[in-house]
């Protein structure tokens, strides 16, 4: 226990009001590591986060020039009386804003930097070789990147095979699966046909000689078209310009703003290897110069701890530039190591970490900055964390706090909770339910406190309970030869029907099995599930670096598997027009409920006219956003609440309509549990209500931005939206996480309904490291025994019963140890 003596060493927290927080009064110690737990939705965010954070970012800005403010995220000024007391903050939270697809570990814990450096000063380069700068051994600079890929790696190129599928197809019928769907592609056929071309006869049938010209050619002929004419349409002639296939998909491939028409021109692409560089992407003066043995790019590709021992193994004179930049490089790698990150390569890419990863990631690049009398807000940094690195991640909590700064942690995890100097529990509830500081003060104190539902899970001596008898497997499903980045010829039994755990420390390869696991399921079934997200999918982005393709030597056992639901935590929306209620369907039938309304019918107005992404019934002013863009001078732009309609997105005329005394804007600023009451006349929207009270999400408005929901909200809304569908029995659950951001009552209430999922015939797997989900299950996968080229292998399997008595691998030996 760590604790400073009271008086001028705290932080004063006066009247916060920052949404639910209840005109919250609290006091909480500097130079210490304090802990803020409750259930989702309690507030707890909102006091660390939206207040304590806030205000010390909006204090340190008031002494940044008005011009250079523009240049800094900045957060909504908090609902506070006073705060005293409070330092800088530095907030990590689980997001990946700011990250680029270039984006890599090595470039998040700048050492890349370092790494460059050494190469520069110190690697062995050919005779006669002159000495390069450090920017020569990035491929994001133009003196590094390998001039024919620009330092991509890669080049993309147009094939016969890639834009003609079916060569059984005439052109007019669609051979050319490239081409645009709308007018453009008619355009193209019309000016073939001008041309001369025959596009009516199926591709294959074409001499090979106009097959080339109409993919690959660089003439573009101009051509008097006379279109066909069609029914109350004129057509006039017009000035047509062909483009071959080749040039139209390359073009727009590299100018579209458009995410979705760039992924499927990418399926027209065929991606190899760039020839210059063999898809190193640096120019090959930088690829002569090695360290060690290694050139950049193959020290880039170790894992981290491997270029650990790299690097200290390498015999670096005492008083040459390399021992300074070597010690320095080392001690960087070894908090990515202590934090259990040390499988991870510096060039791999951020979009295929979790968003824990990367928390971890910027809290390694926090230790060495050496910082002092700093506040660190950090949310939930267990996440993805294997309770065998929990030990590592508490050290270097203790390490901030030692060196002279404060660090706040929201955390469910309650061995982090534990370990902490002093306990913040905000609740009782959430939402309404919510919003008061029930504790404040040592650990221990919280068991005087009966109206917390945190106390029991800190209680001496508690243990999560195994669940036995376990259930029988109804079949299993068995992949053999699975390879994939860390799993490497594979062999796994999955038991059907019953509810799975796959467990692993970080990087063993878990979320790889459950990937796999969903491609062979849908390749089985022949059609994929909609996706439940407009988000692309950023783990997808790239198949790590050498790009390999999973491989599965076989399967059994897939008939026993009729649906796949996977659910993740991408986000449900990108944009603030995208909500709870629009997701989950349930604001359909609001809709049709308010224009059956008399005085709606009376006017004639559809379900559409309640919909504030229409024009005729949202305001006019604010046209549906609720909130004007003011754009400010020397500062960043802000929004200010529409004057019209004052936040409610609609109409004054549409407003005037109402159901049982509510408008439609009324209806959307509801929480979840008062729409269980105030829209109980509504069967088919009351199903979808009480989905989400289950899965504990009544606290959310109905009209929540999906932007401001967490990944884990977003899943648990997935989830629910799966619940209040009709059960099909065969149907395979695969989630990742699910206990993301969950205190430990709301994941006792979801395993109660993911068993009930089992119950009503379904398989349930899921990739966890929560000990309650793991002996709640009916059979363990445990993979490891470590991460990356050291895991990707069945450590232990069973009933949990079983492996706890094998006591083999580190889940196991956690689960012995716990309570």
């Amino acid at each position: 226990m760590h604790l400073h003596a009271p008086g001028d060493d705290l932080v004063r927290v006066r009247g916060a009001r920052d949404h639910n927080l209840r005109d919250v009064d609290v006091d909480l110690p500097r130079g210490a590591v304090v802990a803020f737990t409750g259930v989702s939705g309690s507030g707890k965010s909102s006091l660390a986060f939206g207040t304590i954070y806030a205000e010390a970012q909006r204090r340190y800005l008031e002494s940044v020039a008005p011009y250079a403010r523009r240049l800094i995220q900045q957060v909504a000024a908090p609902h506070v009386d006073a705060v005293t007391g409070v330092p800088p903050a530095v907030a990590l939270q689980q997001n990946r804003s700011g990250s680029s697809s270039r984006s890599t570990v090595g470039t998040v814990t700048t050492l890349s930097n370092s790494l460059r450096m050494l190469l520069s000063r110190a690697g062995d380069y050919p005779a006669g070789a002159p000495r390069l700068d450090s920017d020569a051994f990035s491929p994001n600079t133009a003196v590094g990147a390998c001039p024919r890929c620009h330092g991509v790696g890669t080049e993309f190129s147009v094939t016969e095979e890639s834009v003609v599928p079916d060569p059984s197809l005439s052109i007019r019928d669609g051979a050319i699966a490239a081409w645009p769907r709308a007018w453009q592609g008619k355009n193209f056929r019309d000016v073939l046909a001008t041309l001369g071309h025959d596009v009516d006869v199926p591709w294959r049938d074409l001499p090979r000689a106009d097959r080339d010209w109409i993919l690959f050619t660089d003439e573009k002929p101009v051509v008097t078209v006379h279109p066909v004419r069609e029914a109350h349409r004129i057509q006039r002639p017009y000035q047509g310009t062909w483009t071959s296939v080749r040039d139209h998909v390359m073009h727009t491939f590299a100018t579209t703003g458009s995410s979705s028409t760039k992924e499927r021109l990418r399926g027209f692409l065929q991606a190899t290897p760039c020839p210059a560089c063999g898809g190193r992407r640096l120019r090959p003066e930088a690829l002569a110069v090695t360290f060690a043995g290694h050139d950049v790019v193959e020290l880039a590709g170790l894992p981290v701890r491997r270029l650990v021992e790299a690097l200290g193994g390498a015999d670096v004179p005492a008083d040459g530039p390399a021992h300074v930049i070597v010690r320095d490089l080392l001690a960087r790698a070894a908090a990515v190591v202590d934090l259990g990150l040390g499988y991870l390569a510096l060039d791999r890419t951020v979009p295929t970490l979790s968003t824990g990863e990367l928390q971890r990631l910027r809290l390694a690049t926090q230790l060495r900055s050496g910082l002092f009398g700093v506040v660190y807000v950090l949310d939930e940094p267990s996440a993805g964390l294997h309770p065998a690195d929990t030990v590592a991640l508490l050290d270097v909590l203790a390490g901030l706090r030692d060196a002279g700064n404060s660090v706040l942690v929201v955390e469910h995890d309650m061995a982090v909770v534990r370990s902490a100097d002093w306990l913040i529990d905000v609740g009782p509830g959430a939402g309404t339910a919510g919003g008061r500081v029930l504790h404040s003060g040592p650990v221990a104190g919280l068991q005087d406190v009966a109206e917390s539902v945190t106390r029991e899970f800190l209680a001496p001596g508690f243990r999560p309970g195994l669940r036995t008898p376990a259930r029988t497997p109804t079949g299993w499903l068995g992949l053999t030869g699975v390879s994939s980045h860390t799993v490497r010829d594979l062999d796994v039994d999955l038991p059907l029907g019953v509810f799975t755990a796959v467990s692993g420390v970080s990087g063993a390869g878990k979320s790889t099995l459950a990937g796999i696991v969903a491609d062979v399921v849908t390749d089985h079934l022949g059609s994929e599930e909609p996706d439940e997200s407009d988000e692309p999918d950023e783990s997808d982005e790239t198949d790590g670096p050498t790009g390999e393709r999973p491989v599965v030597r076989g399967a059994t056992g897939l008939e026993g598997v009729t649906r796949l639901v996977r659910v993740d935590q991408r986000p449900i929306g990108r944009t603030p027009r995208s909500n709870l209620a629009t997701y989950t369907g349930l604001f359909d039938a609001v809709r049709e409920t308010f224009a059956r309304e008399p005085e709606a019918r009376r006017r004639r107005w559809t379900a559409s006219r309640f919909s504030f992404n229409v024009a005729a019934g949202r305001c006019p002013t604010c046209k549906g956003e609720g909130a004007l863009s003011v754009e400010l001078l020397f500062l960043p732009g802000t929004w200010s609440p529409c004057p019209d309609c004052h936040g409610t997105r609609y109409a004054p005329e549409t407003l005037e309509i109402t159901h049982r005394g509510l408008t439609v804007a009324d209806v959307l600023a509801l929480t979840v549990d008062e729409a269980c009451t105030a829209l109980d006349d509504l069967p088919v929207a009351l199903r979808g209500l009480n989905a989400l009270r289950d899965i504990g999400l009544g606290y959310l408005r109905l009209g929540q931005p999906a932007t401001e929901l967490s990944g884990g909200e977003a899943q648990r809304i997935k989830l629910a939206t799966e619940l209040q569908r009709t059960s099909v029995a065969g149907t395979l659950y695969l989630l990742d996480e699910p206990t993301t951001g969950l205190h430990p009552t709301d994941v006792e209430r979801l395993l109660r309904l993911l068993h009930g999922l089992v119950d009503a015939g379904s398989t349930v797997v899921v990739v966890e490291h929560d000990a309650a989900v793991l002996l709640g299950a009916d059979w363990l996968v445990d993979l490891g025994p470590g991460g990356g080229e050291d895991g990707g292998r069945v450590v232990a399997q069973g009933t949990p019963a079983d492996v706890l008595a094998a006591g083999v691998g580190a889940t196991a030996h956690h689960l012995r140890t716990i309570g």
